[in-house]
């Protein structure tokens, strides 16, 4: 699609004025036992795989992986609070979760165990962390049916309309396109970011000022379509859009179809898509070679690694990297 083409559109509608389906994974740990060894928080995009992976997954006869959803109730309880507090602010995103986890090794308390993240970031930390990737996702755009931006574009149009190109997205402050990222600390977000050739710091800044990660006073929460009308756009996860559009986790789409970049659709199983990525489980690396971090992340015989019906049922591809422990911070 040219520009000429897609600022045709823009300016056409620049002039114009939850249901959840059945067998839905649990949002936060359910069932015995109520604490679980192996206490995550993080990634939106990952979440819902990983509840159904602590379905799957036992040790011993015994549930292991308590993954806690990025929203929620304010508050999560990851431990038994007879051991000790470990009653936390519930982390919403991939950076969240990493420094969740970060704070609780740090203090020592034991209260997060390990960190789900739909982005890589090997800056350093202290005490070391794993990026233990288990599957594949692909991300593209969404918009609405009645949306003037086309359902298909390029790569390239797609960078122009993060770099705020006038010819894309017409000129502001009164914008003819809203562009949308997810919220602050989304692994969705920096990934996008990373592919759109921008920065999180830029975005910031309002160097890319046609750029919101607000609808009014609210944050744009990764992966809920609700939030679309017919002139705007947000990135949005293949596999939670299989996902939801199956009735597998509760269905936040609203009116969002996902558009089409460089030629191929988003409705290959996504290790054939263009824009994918990685998905990580993020461990302490002093923890690589000890049970139960070992069994159940580590290698590809791992626990996680031969669920691959449950990746697979959660929109996913799997990995030919599943289970790398390869990906270490300094």
């Amino acid at each position: 699609m040219n520009k000429k083409k897609i600022a045709f559109g823009i300016s056409a509608f620049a002039l114009a004025a939850t249901v959840a389906g059945a067998g839905l994974a649990a949002a936060d740990p359910s069932g015995a036992p109520t604490y679980r060894q192996l206490s995550g928080v993080g990634s939106d995009t990952t979440q819902d795989v990983m509840n159904g992976m602590a379905s799957a997954i036992t040790v011993g006869g015994q549930k292991v992986i308590g993954s806690y959803d990025s929203t929620g109730s304010a508050n999560i309880t990851t431990k038994d609070p007879a051991n000790g507090n470990c009653t936390i602010a519930r982390p919403n995103g991939s950076g969240a979760g990493r420094s969740a986890l970060l704070t609780s090794l740090q203090a020592g308390n034991g209260c997060l165990d390990f960190a789900r993240s739909s982005s890589l970031n090997l800056a350093a930390a202290a005490p070391g962390l794993t990026y233990v990737p288990f599957a594949v996702d692909g991300v593209t755009y969404a918009i609405t049916p009645g949306s003037a931006i086309p359902r298909k574009l390029s790569l390239t149009d797609l960078k122009a309309i993060y770099h705020c190109d006038p010819n894309y997205v017409g000129s502001g402050p009164n914008y003819a396109m809203t562009v949308y990222l997810p919220q602050a600390g989304s692994g969705t977000r920096s990934f996008w970011e990373s592919q759109m050739g921008i920065t999180d710091a830029d975005v910031v800044a309002g160097i890319h000022p046609c750029i919101k990660d607000k609808k009014g006073t609210t944050p744009v929460q990764e992966h809920d379509g609700r939030l679309l009308d017919d002139k705007s756009i947000v990135p949005f996860s293949i596999a939670q859009y299989q996902s939801q559009s199956s009735q597998t986790i509760a269905d936040l789409r609203g009116r969002a179809i996902l558009g089409t970049v460089d030629g191929t659709a988003p409705t290959v199983l996504n290790s054939g898509f263009g824009v994918k990525r990685d998905v990580y489980n993020v461990i302490p690396t002093s923890k690589v070679a000890t049970a139960p971090w070992s069994t159940v992340f580590v290698g590809a015989n791992s626990e996680i690694c031969k669920q691959t019906s449950v990746i697979n049922t959660y929109g996913f591809a799997t990995s030919p990297n599943c289970g790398d422990i390869t990906k270490q911070t300094p």
